[in-house]
């Protein structure tokens, strides 16, 4: 039994029977056994020419633009199921009315994805791509283009009822390393994993399983081992099927790993729930693929969804053609869940670039509406980053026809058009008061259109920063850039941070398809459906949450709903008290944000489409043995007319964070704090005109962490010009200049004696550096001050007109906008 449900909006899908001919046929080709091809980044070959009959209704129409002629091309499906071949004959190219109808008996109009020929090309069978989760994901596109699952562009949910089964015993993970651990860390040692997976290796690799500490090692090697099936450890696998750092044969090596898994899970108790008030259970993959759900896609030319995992490509699954894959370099790696992780490198640069070649579709199709939409989901690293490239379609770090970038706080937009230069200048950025760009997962979009111009949303909001430059053509763009992400193709504008998913319209999304997006979320999501009809009666009633593996350490589940695939049916009155999520056997004793729920499922708050909300909040399960292997089950203290009290906490070993290295004890000021100190130190006014002026012209590039390790040259050079209009305004104010050099000072002096300079000196060394015991020694700070002031006098004679003035300036900037005020 199938239901739509659309976030916000959900219907009753009828039922959806494949025919068994088809599906037994698809099977069929080349005998049963598994093909494959080489792989093509081209589009597919364009097959012979096309002189049957017109299609005869609409829908054949749209199975022949948006389905049919992506797929007979004969380095695809047309060089099997086509005329006279194997069937069904869907890429036949001499009649699309008849491949049509052989198209239906292999496609599931309700819900694309669960299609009998995705499935089957999913599992391997004849991709073109080496990922055959990515041809599934573009054969899914098509099929959806193709029968138009939802109006406007956005894709339907059907809740697919699980097969109902209960939880079932599992062997946990103890707190503390059982005695049979001693045998894998062994091994671990013996194959050299030591050499990278520990702190103190040369280029140490988390987690760090091979440390010499047992324990240490323990907690960061359980994600890795398999109780219940140790076969199925990644750590045999790695050796026996990925040939992983084996010191003998590979099979041996990996046998040898998977005994000591088996020896030491074999010394381990099997946890048994014992709670009767219990839900049926699921696996993560048990549930309704939710990803994407709601999405406006109908204008989406290139796409990243990242759902690969493993490898150094990430596939364009838009479906249009030519694919603009990208490559990884540097320090690229892949996150649980659907993403990647851009990291800098020591003497290197990291970045996720596609081909000149493929990135022209970019040129060739955005030129052809003269709109664009560049949408985004990313964590920034950090808020400290400074003209940094998230995504950019570019020649050089200063050519360009669009980039989504970061300064700070701030997101940046150069667009190249008419209006701008050849680098997309000016650029369009947030506010800086507004501080938009945080470290947080964020859904960021930037549109452009000729009218309006460039346009930024954030989380489904409209920043309102306008566009000075106005709309205009895109008549100047040029169609030799290269698509990056994480860097400028010339890799000096590294950007550190998470990306989820990358997608590029050729059209400018309205707010109301920027908002539909950014509700439908991201990642690899599933809606989980717990059978609870045996606890209530309710005919095919489930609690359902929204589930996806939130990284590579744990599951996010949020927004439980009572709901029933049968339309009918009503909840009546449901007592529901103390929900807990199991896992494994136990209920874990951290993240359960439902154990104080006490409410009443009734008929007047449930909606057959919607269902009933249990709770709006969200909480993050850990990581056991992997999604494949979590088995989940929810808990009741009571539900209906059953109670129980749910079994005691499950005591497991929680996987520890990664600990990087030990921060430095010493920071610097921040741009505020460092505004305040020159005020201090100089007596001048922070709201005297033109400093105010010069500190809201430099603010956005002052620190904005405490971290040393953040600290920039174009931090540096902000800090100076800032100080320098501080001494400026000291000076040229005599009053002021008395009262903090003292009557001793003379600035028509030629400087030629030490007493002199030592009259302007002192006060500037007293008052900037003083007499803290951590501040730079005051001999060597003055000998430095006086080499400046008779190199400057040297250049150009002091004690002529000004120049005394300004050489007083320089050595008062000098000392203002050094280390004994900036560090702390």
């Amino acid at each position: 039994m199938k239901r739509a449900f659309n976030p916000g909006v959900a219907r009753l899908a009828a039922l959806a029977t494949l025919a068994i001919l088809g599906a037994l046929a698809l099977a069929g080709c080349g005998g049963g056994a598994e093909t494959t091809q080489n792989p093509v980044t081209t589009g597919p070959d364009a097959g012979p020419t096309y002189a049957g009959p017109a299609p005869a209704t609409a829908d054949i129409q749209a199975f022949k633009v948006s389905f049919w002629e992506n797929v007979r091309g004969t380095n695809r499906c047309g060089n099997c199921h086509k005329a006279g071949g194997q069937m069904p004959n869907f890429a036949r190219s001499d009649d699309v009315n008849s491949a049509y109808q052989q198209a239906t008996a292999v496609i599931d109009r309700d819900s694309p994805s669960q299609s009998t020929l995705v499935l089957k090309v999913g599992g391997g069978h004849n991709c073109w791509l080496p990922d055959p989760a990515a041809c599934a994901s573009i054969l899914t596109r098509w099929i959806t283009d193709w029968v138009g699952a939802a109006s406007g562009g956005a894709k339907q949910i059907e809740l697919i009822a699980p097969m109902a089964k209960d939880p079932g015993s599992s062997k946990r993970f103890p707190p503390t390393a059982p005695a049979g651990f001693a045998a894998v860390h062994q091994l671990l040692l013996d194959y050299d994993c030591k050499n990278c997976h520990r702190s103190t290796a040369a280029t140490p690799q988390s987690p760090f399983f091979a440390a010499d500490d047992l324990e240490e090692s323990y907690k960061a090697a359980i994600p890795k081992m398999n109780l219940d099936h140790p076969e199925q450890s990644r750590f045999v696998i790695r050796l026996g099927k990925e040939f992983h750092n084996c010191k003998h044969v590979c099979t041996d090596d990996a046998e040898e790993m998977r005994l000591a898994i088996d020896g030491m899970a074999s010394g381990i108790d099997t946890a048994k729930v014992t709670n009767t008030v219990i839900s049926k259970a699921l696996t993560l993959y048990d549930g309704t693929v939710a990803s994407g759900g709601s999405r406006y896609d109908s204008n989406v030319i290139a796409l990243y969804e990242f759902k690969t995992g493993q490898g150094a490509t990430a596939y364009d699954t838009s479906g249009v053609d030519p694919a603009a894959d990208l490559q990884f370099s540097g320090d690229v790696t892949w996150v649980g869940g659907w993403g990647i992780n851009i990291k800098a490198v020591t003497g290197g640069a990291s970045k996720a670039q596609a081909s000149t070649t493929a990135s022209r579709k970019l040129h060739q199709l955005i030129t052809a509406t003269g709109e664009y939409s560049i949408e985004a989901w990313v964590v920034p690293g950090n808020v400290t980053q400074e003209d940094t490239r998230i995504v950019s379609y570019s020649g050089s770090k200063t050519a360009r026809n669009f980039m989504m970038g970061q300064t700070l706080y701030n997101y940046d937009f150069y667009g190249r058009s008419t209006t701008t230069d050849a680098n997309g200048a000016p650029p369009l950025s947030t506010a800086d008061a507004d501080e938009r760009l945080q470290a947080s997962l964020q859904h960021v979009v930037m549109t452009f259109d000729p009218v309006n111009g460039r346009k930024i949303y954030v989380n489904g909001e409209y920043t309102k920063d306008l566009d000075k430059a106005g709309g205009g053509t895109l008549n100047e763009w040029d169609n030799s850039f290269a698509f990056v992400l994480g860097n400028e193709v010339s890799n000096d504008r590294q950007w550190t941070g998470v990306v989820r998913m990358v997608a590029i319209h050729n059209r400018a999304l309205t707010e109301a398809q920027i908002k539909q997006n950014f509700a439908a979320g991201v990642g690899e999501k599933f809606f989980l459906l717990f059978g609870v009809e045996h606890l209530i009666g309710v005919p095919k009633s489930y609690v359902m949450f929204e589930a996806t593996q939130y990284d590579s350490s744990g599951y996010l589940f949020t927004n439980p709903k009572f709901i029933s695939l049968d339309p009918t049916a009503k909840p009546g009155s449901i007592a529901l008290k103390g929900m807990r999520i199991g896992v494994n056997g136990a209920e874990p004793t951290v993240g359960q944000a439902y154990r104080l729920l006490d409410t009443t499922i009734n008929d007047a708050q449930y909606s057959a489409t919607t269902g009933y909300t249990i709770s709006t909040v969200g909480t993050i399960i850990g990581l056991e043995q992997g999604p494949i292997s979590d088995e989940f089950y929810l808990c009741f203290d009571q539900l209906g007319d059953k109670t129980d009290v749910c079994s005691a906490f499950a005591d497991v070993a929680k996987v520890p964070p990664v600990l990087e290295a030990k921060p430095s004890d010493i920071g610097v000021r921040t741009f505020d704090s460092i505004n305040a100190t020159m005020a201090a130190i100089t007596g001048v006014d922070p709201n005297n005109a033109k400093v105010k002026a010069t500190f809201t012209n430099v603010r956005q590039s002052l620190p904005a962490t405490a971290d040393i390790q953040a600290f920039l040259s174009s931090h540096q050079t902000s800090i100076a010009q800032l100080a320098l209009q501080y001494c400026n305004v000291l000076m040229d104010d005599t009053t002021a200049r008395t009262n903090f050099f003292g009557a001793g000072a003379n600035f028509n002096s030629a400087l030629t004696v030490a007493a002199d300079r030592n009259a302007i000196i002192d006060p500037l060394v007293t008052k900037v550096v003083g007499s803290v015991a951590t501040q730079p020694d005051a001999a060597d700070v003055h000998a430095e001050m006086d080499t400046l002031m008779q190199k400057l006098c040297t250049a150009n004679a002091c004690g002529v007109g000004k120049r005394t003035v300004d050489v007083s300036k320089a050595v008062c900037g000098a000392a203002l906008g050094s280390a004994a005020t900036m560090v702390q």
